[in-house]
């Protein structure tokens, strides 16, 4: 048990950064296409959606983990 509560927090931490590159991504996006750089800003967008993709399928391993996962994933269109 021990080592599955490990998991799932290893699996948490992972979520986290991941969110937090997508979130510097998009960040960086906004400001090429800012600036006009729509081929950048494109790239760093992808980038983004890579990395939330990534953040959410973690965080849905280890809520399956421990047996609390909400369906509440919303797409975004």
């Amino acid at each position: 048990m021990e080592k599955d509560g490990k998991a799932k927090h290893e699996f948490h931490r992972e979520a986290a950064e991941m969110h937090a590159n997508a979130a510097k991504a998009h960040r960086t996006a906004a400001e090429h296409n800012e600036k006009g750089d729509r081929a950048s800003g494109s790239w760093h967008a992808d980038r983004a959606l890579e990395y939330s993709d990534h953040a959410y399928k973690l965080a849905k391993a280890a809520h399956s983990k421990s047996g609390q996962l909400e369906a509440n994933y919303v797409e975004a269109v």
